[in-house]
């Protein structure tokens, strides 16, 4: 199956059914950052630290990568950077596109896949905001290597990811309050499921995820070019049974550079 459209296809769904992170900032926060008072977030809880960013924004080009939804980048267009957000979701595009006729922002969006870049050259951006997305994709390398390509020397490229710790235990297990570990790493959400339900997966049109290694989440942005300048950890709020033990997201600050 084509898992790429196979996600398209769940997040216009998620769209549809109002999930979290399809719900666009207010106008107030609009407001607020063409004031200057702005801040993003690539993980649940945590803002991105203030200093990964330059002082001021303006003119600033900034890929939104896998970042629709109408958040990071009607935030970051009215903080003053020239914005392209690109997405697999037309629904989660419509989203950055009702937010910037509503607020009278410019920005601009694409849709299209995080692992295939095509229609930008080499070298167009600053700094590319990447969420918690590269779950959605059955091999991440891809992501690192475009991000790479499109980034302008010295660009950066800001990643939220899962830790893989997230996906080796039982879901029906973990939601009855017991961490029993049962999967291991790389992982499908299809991996664990028989035939019948994986086809009710599937058709249900609920997405499909992949814990992909460390290695190939940190490793994998060193081996594109990059040099990790910036770190930290994040959850979920509280709202899952592992917030209590450990860190289930990860922020990476990775530079673009020739000499390593």
């Amino acid at each position: 199956m084509d898992t790429v459209k196979h996600n398209q296809a769940a997040w216009d769904k998620k769209v549809n059914d109002g999930a979290v992170y399809t719900k666009p900032v207010s106008g107030e926060e609009v407001a607020k950052s063409k004031q200057g008072n702005w801040s993003i977030n690539l993980t649940p809880t945590k803002t991105v630290p203030q200093n990964w960013f330059p002082n001021s924004l303006k003119g600033l080009k900034v890929l939104c990568l896998a970042s629709g939804g109408g958040q990071q980048g009607p935030v970051l267009a009215a903080a003053g950077a020239d914005v392209t957000v690109v997405d697999i979701s037309q629904k989660q595009l419509d989203q950055d596109e009702l937010v910037a006729k509503r607020d009278g922002l410019s920005l601009q969006t694409i849709q299209g896949s995080m692992s295939n870049l095509h229609f930008f050259e080499d070298g167009t951006f600053d700094m590319v905001i990447h969420p918690v997305a590269n779950l959605f994709v059955e091999d991440v390398k891809p992501v690192w290597q475009e991000a790479a390509r499109v980034l302008k020397e010295n660009g950066s490229l800001l990643s939220g990811f899962a830790n893989p710790l997230l996906f080796i235990f039982d879901d029906e297990q973990e939601m009855r309050g017991n961490l029993e570990v049962k999967h291991s790493i790389p992982f499908s959400t299809l991996d664990p499921m028989n035939e019948a339900e994986r086809e009710n997966h599937i058709a249900a049109h609920e997405t499909i995820e992949y814990g992909h290694t460390l290695e190939d989440q940190i490793q994998g942005q060193i081996e594109a070019g990059f040099m990790i300048a910036g770190f930290y950890e994040d959850n979920f709020g509280g709202s899952r049974e592992l917030d209590p033990y450990i860190n289930t997201f990860m922020v990476t600050r990775a530079i673009k550079r020739s000499d390593i």
